[in-house]
């Protein structure tokens, strides 16, 4: 019986022609040629992509389900993205809204190593929510970066990441950042007797993020930040192979430009390929995601594809302390609220705000997350 995963896409379409529209995506996303020049039986029966279901959603817009064979993707991550959208990526009026991906194949990737139970291990944060925040912003020398995550672990924050466009610049190179800023967190941990784990930045190609973690390992660090999109589904799957004692956050850049829903993109695929944590926009910050997107997200990376354990949610983007309380009821515990620019902004009273927020987040007592309103626009853009 040939092993296949399933893609989701939903398109506009006249009713009259779904159909057809369908049978060609699925030649498209397998083997992209007319199925009457190929003679073999066997592709035909186990490699051309199968038109699984057909959903009405109503305006001319429509679900399409396409079931993939699993040999196609030969354990490549890079692969994975290709069938899933490859193609069809360029047709303006389709997005991917969902993705089922067998356990066995799942396995394959891996999936993420440490996650919420490693993560809460490593910190020794039973029960509670976990805090972070951002090195920020660029141009900073390697000094000042360190000042900063000594205050940030100073006031007993759980994690303190570069800022994602920290890559190798000049002003700040990774060689010179990362032991400095490594040292300062370990100093600050020694203070206070609580664990800060830092995450520097991957920039550059693979041999040159290679080297960054080697660097840092040497430098005593145990969490590195990596945005997939930027980096490429391949690369992030080959660095997670080889360092397996590399805690890996997921940075959503670029992941807006794809046309693939959030929560599959965010919440299953990053996971899917060795995310132990994913950074999203939350709701009511900087960016548009709503409620029901955030809670997608959330959902989907506790509940990692296959089983094979759960990523972090970290929902991050315009966060402040005064709606510590009211993330924490939406999003339950096993969640990292990153809250960035709004502690920076305290200046010289860093240390004290950071304290602020890791109180604030010990003082809150939440509820399981109750089921969010969906407003009208929440289905993914077709």
């Amino acid at each position: 019986m040939t092993s296949r995963f399933s893609a989701t896409y939903r398109l506009r379409a006249d009713p009259s022609a779904v159909d057809a529209r369908a049978a060609t995506i699925a030649v498209e996303q397998s083997v992209e040629m007319p199925l009457a020049a190929i003679d073999a039986p066997r592709i035909l029966a186990e490699v051309v992509g199968r038109v699984e279901q057909v959903v009405d959603r109503g305006g001319a817009v429509f679900d399409v389900r396409i079931g993939l064979a699993v040999e196609t993707v030969a354990g490549d991550a890079g692969q994975l993205l290709n069938m899933l959208f490859g193609n069809t990526s360029l047709h303006p009026d389709v997005t991917l809204v969902d993705v089922d991906i067998p356990p066995t194949m799942a396995a394959g990737f891996g999936g993420p190593r440490v996650g919420v139970a490693g993560l809460r291990a490593w910190l020794g944060a039973a029960g509670r929510a976990l805090t972070a925040s951002a090195l920020k912003p660029q141009g900073l020398a390697p000094e000042a970066l360190a000042a900063l995550a000594f205050r940030f672990a100073a006031g007993g924050i759980d994690l303190v990441k570069d800022d994602h466009g920290l890559a190798d610049q000049a002003q700040a190179p990774f060689a010179a950042r990362v032991p400095a800023c490594a040292e300062a967190v370990r100093r600050a941990a020694a203070a206070t007797g609580h664990p800060t784990l830092y995450a520097p930045s991957l920039a550059g190609h693979y041999g040159q993020m290679r080297a960054q973690l080697r660097l840092a390992r040497e430098a005593g660090v145990r969490a590195a930040l990596i945005a997939p999109m930027i980096a490429g589904f391949a690369t992030f799957q080959a660095l997670r192979a080889e360092f397996p004692d590399i805690l890996f956050l997921a940075h959503p850049s670029l992941g807006g430009a794809t046309r693939i829903a959030p929560e599959v993109l965010i919440g299953r695929l990053f996971p899917l390929v060795g995310a132990d944590a994913v950074i999203f926009p939350g709701y009511g910050g900087r960016f548009g995601y709503s409620t029901a997107t955030c809670r997608r997200i959330a959902e989907a990376a506790r509940g990692a594809p296959g089983g094979r354990g759960a990523a972090m949610p970290v929902p991050a983007g315009g966060m402040t302390v005064a709606r510590v309380p009211e993330l924490l009821d939406f999003y339950g515990p096993d969640t990292m609220l990153l809250i960035g620019g709004s502690l920076l902004s305290a200046g010289a009273g860093l240390t004290s705000a950071t304290a602020g927020f890791v109180h604030a987040v010990a003082r809150s007592a939440p509820r399981p997350a109750a089921a969010a309103p969906v407003r009208s626009e929440e289905g993914p853009p077709s």
